[in-house]
């Protein structure tokens, strides 16, 4: 039995963590001689939370590790593609599909879904921020506030949406990246100094971690920035203020008044940190203020989930499909100038852009082939860099 409330990989990689329908639903099929009948399953998603126009599709490397291995051929975007829910027509639009017996794949559904799910509205969400942050520093902080079994899933998701850096040692070490952050209050708490604190991080901690001085602990931040300023001088890279709501204090002036005080004193090197409860929208008001990068926690790992759902849409190379969905294998076609996608049945010859006139790419690629991952599965900086080209091409919100 595992210490903690998680599941092991193999339990995973068994089926353990599905529902007990697909358990029954898999029985039935053995007894009823059905188990080897062939299908075909979208994966699409009816709409995006919070009325978002677009998301990120996130954890297609764990899909590669879940079905590698079962005899089944799967079709996928690629990891990082921003996506709608339907195509310009108004057709849904699925996200991967999945043709074997069904039979054999029926039980991991459950676990399908929850790979992508979670970790797509976990990048999306990031995405979006770093749409509202343009240029300026994004750090992941919020695996305190989820299970830590998937704080590296929480993390990579975040970066592959567009944050700068991670603050946990899992998340950085599963992209690649070397951990990032500052110094809590309780380390100005137990040397009983904010100034002792900050001469004890120059002093101890390794040189090529940025001098970021916390600046509310007892004072007022302005106050605490300049002592900073003060007691590093040059060495100084930056300040953070993690001012509470409790504060009832704006914090877009408290930013304004930092930044002043700094610039006036010769420390215009300073750069402005800000964390604590931040969103979207205190991202951007932050940003116009002046602050020069965002500790972003609940906001990421809170975030809402994709709804992926799987569905049946042809056996034994026939259309079938329940009410609500379309049947047949189908093929999304991308012109990634305008970023309109369009659906077509599988074999259809490709299509031209029906806002440009321009050429269309296939999105739904060969991920797995009788149970072989086929598909190159890309390191994250790449799948972040391929997320930041197409953010220049969307907006936030949904077009008229």
């Amino acid at each position: 039995m595992s210490t903690f409330h998680i599941a092991s990989d193999a339990e995973i990689k068994r089926g353990e963590t599905t529902d007990i329908y697909f358990v029954r639903t898999e029985k039935i099929l053995k007894a009823k001689k059905l188990g080897s009948v062939s299908v075909v399953a979208d994966v699409t998603t009816s709409g995006l939370p919070e009325n978002w126009p677009w998301a990120v599709l996130c954890g297609i490397e764990e899909e590669a590790r879940l079905f590698e291995g079962i005899p089944v051929n799967i079709y996928s975007m690629s990891e990082g593609t921003i996506f709608a829910p339907e195509d310009y027509y108004g057709f849904r639009v699925p996200a991967m599909f999945i043709e074997g017996q069904y039979g054999r794949f029926c039980i991991y559904e459950t676990p399908m879904l929850g790979l992508i799910c979670q970790a797509s509205g976990a990048a999306t969400q990031a995405a979006r921020i770093r749409k509202v942050a343009g240029n300026k520093t994004l750090l992941s902080f919020g695996i305190r506030r989820m299970h830590p079994a998937i704080s590296p899933m929480l993390d990579r998701a975040a970066y592959i949406g567009g944050f700068d850096a991670v603050s946990s040692l899992s998340g950085a070490k599963i992209i690649g990246t070397k951990p990032t952050g500052t110094m809590p209050h309780a380390l100005i708490i137990m040397l009983g100094d904010q100034v002792k604190a900050w001469k004890a991080f120059d002093e101890i901690i390794e040189k090529d971690a940025p001098r970021v001085a916390l600046v509310d602990t007892y004072f007022d931040e302005k106050i605490e920035a300049i002592m900073a300023a003060e007691a590093l001088g040059k060495r100084l890279a930056g300040v953070r203020l993690d001012t509470p709501g409790s504060r009832k204090g704006n914090f877009a002036e408290i930013v304004k008044e930092v930044r002043w005080e700094l610039n006036l004193r010769g420390y215009n090197h300073v750069k402005i940190f800000v964390s604590g409860g931040l969103n979207e929208k205190s991202v951007k008001t932050l940003s116009e203020a002046g602050a020069d990068g965002f500790g972003v926690g609940t906001c990421i790992s809170n975030a809402p989930t994709v709804d992926f759902a799987m569905d049946i849409i042809e056996k034994q190379g026939k259309p079938c499909a329940k009410r609500g969905k379309i049947g047949g294998k189908k093929q999304v076609w991308r012109c990634y100038e305008c970023m309109v996608d369009i659906l077509q049945p599988y074999t259809q010859p490709q299509p031209k852009c029906p806002k440009c006139g321009g050429k269309t790419a296939p999105m739904l690629q060969p991920l797995i082939k009788n149970g072989k991952i086929v598909a190159k599965l890309p390191k994250p900086k790449e799948i972040r860099d391929y997320v930041l080209k197409q953010l220049e091409k969307v907006g936030l919100e949904k077009e008229d």
